[in-house]
Parts: structure tokens; sequence; C-alpha cells
């Protein structure tokens, strides 16, 4: 297992991370249903509560926080972990919002695509033009889940459009370096596909066994589930992995690079920030914990960060 440092503890299922050009990184605590902002040395400190069960979360060009809310999950605490399982009880669907950092307010964007309502958002990229794909997860039900995909939107509130539609509770979600690639990890199967981008919020349907357009990358084997991912410089798709607790880093060939593992069986998300992005911040989800760690090669630069 690689060495690495605590940032901050006693998170209540943290995902989302946010690397700040302050030197902070933003998390959301799932479980708390509130976003934190750590500085190291435990130093923590809440900047908004928007309840329901925050998820992904993403800077926009407006220096506004967007966030995917799954509408909230019910949680079993066994063995010194914090497991989240089907939906919560009071659950009545997910939404996108929008966080001012400063202030702490938080605005509705969409709770529907169409006639379509957002079930669980997950994770969130923005692309070049300004807008955003983002993945809905779906809920669990006792004897149902929830058949779900991949949307587009702006940031301004003006437009959503549902992009990709079945797959299996999609969650990590990605661009590559030169935005013409957009990968999709599915958290069940455990699988990584990546779709073609002919421009912004359009995909090329191409030939698949779904009609979605998907391109297969890669399968991880084993006891395994794909959680939130991240790109790197060298374009290599850096998803988190549940069950064997770690980072898969997957080439854009579809090869396995290496396997990063933080000892944490709900490894759940990575982003970048440091001098020339080499340090990646990681959610131990499972033990509540922000780590960070040297990364052999530097993060992608994103869209409205790390520029």
């Amino acid at each position: 297992m690689h060495s690495f440092t605590e940032i901050a503890n006693g998170l209540r299922f943290p995902e989302g991370p946010v690397a700040m050009p302050d030197g902070s990184v933003i998390v959301v605590e799932i479980e708390a249903g509130r976003i934190t902002r750590c500085w190291g040395d435990g130093k923590k400190e809440v900047i908004a509560t928007p309840g329901g069960g925050p998820n992904g979360l993403a800077l926009g060009p407006d220096g506004m926080l967007y966030l995917c809310n799954n509408g909230g999950f019910e949680y079993l605490e066994t063995q010194g972990l914090l497991i989240p399982h089907g939906a919560a009880r009071n659950w009545s669907g997910g939404s996108i919002q929008r966080i001012d950092p400063d202030t702490g307010k938080v605005e509705t964007l969409y709770t529907h695509a169409g006639e379509v309502q957002l079930r669980g958002p997950n994770d969130i990229v923005f692309d070049d033009a300004g807008g955003f794909w983002f993945t809905d997860h779906g809920k669990n039900f006792e004897r149902s889940r929830d058949i779900v995909g991949v949307f587009y939107a702006k940031a301004d509130g003006s437009q959503i459009e549902e992009a990709v539609f079945p797959m299996e509770n999609p969650n990590g979600i990605g661009l590559s370096p030169d935005g013409k690639r957009l990968y999709v990890a599915e958290t069940y199967t455990a699988k990584l596909w990546y779709f073609d981008v002919e421009s912004p919020g359009k995909l090329a349907r191409g030939e698949s066994l779904t009609g979605t357009g998907a391109h297969f990358l890669y399968g991880a084997g084993g006891y395994s589930w794909f959680d939130s991912l991240g790109v790197d410089s060298a374009g290599n798709i850096c998803v988190a992995t549940i069950g064997n607790g770690g980072i898969s880093v997957v080439s854009p060939q579809g090869e396995l690079v290496e396997f990063v593992q933080t000892g944490d069986p709900f490894t759940t998300n990575i982003c970048w920030g440091g001098p020339e992005l080499r340090t990646a911040y990681i959610t131990l989800s499972g033990t509540g914990r922000l780590i960070s760690l040297e990364w052999p090669r530097p993060g992608l630069a994103l869209h409205n960060l790390n520029r």
C-alpha cells in the first residue's frame, strides 16, 4: 500500500473532492448532507448544508460549486465502516444544485430532464463550452433498481438533456484531455466505457449492443465495484474501486497501468492539486477520511480549475 498523508478524518462518507486554488480541498459529506472545506492538519469548516445526499462536486465557470445531490441513502455502521444502502426513507428524488462557496447559498437548478426525474445524480465534469456532463446512478430499493443514464446540462439552468439511456448504475464520469472522449464507469458491472463526443452535449451513436454508442474499454475482475473517476494528464482513467479498496489506473487503450491500494474498501473518488498537479487527493468514505499522496503523473488540468 502506498504511503499517504491524512488531510482530514471524522468525515461522514466524504466524496466529490475539489482541490481549490487556495490550497484547501472541498468535499461533500453524503451522510451528513453537508459540504466541507478541509485545510489539512485536521482543520475543516462546513460551508453549506444542502441536505439530501450531496455527491459529485465541481467548480463552474462562474466560481460556483455545482453539486449532484442523490437525495440520500440509508446507512449501516459496522466493523469500523460507514456503509450506504438503499434510498433514504424520506427520499423523493435527486437534483443538480448550485452553491456559493462564500455564502453557502444553495440553489436547485434541475430536478427533471423533461419528463425524466433525476433519481440519484452522482458524478459531474465540465467541458470547455461551460456545460457539464453528469451521471445518474439511480436508487436501489428492496426488490428493484432504477434504470438510468447520463445527462448534459448548461450551468445557467436553461437546458438539460438525457444523452445516454440505458446504463447499469453509471457512476464515475470524465473527459479525455482533448475532450473527444467521455468516460463513464458503471458500479455493479465494474465496467469502464467511453463515448465519442461530437460537440457539446452530443455523442456519436455508432454501434453497440444497447444502441447507446458506448465503447467497452475495461472491466475489473474479482471483488470490485467502480465508483467515481478522474483523468490524469497522460489520459489515464483513474477509477475509484470499491471492494479491493484503491484506484484502478486504466490507459486510454484499456490496459490496467497500476492499482493503487488505499486500505479502505469504500475508496470513492480522486482529484489532483498542488504544484504541477502532482498531489492526488482521495476520499476514503468507509473510514471517513480525506488523504493525499504523491502521484507518479500530474493530474489533468480541469476546466475552471488548475489553470
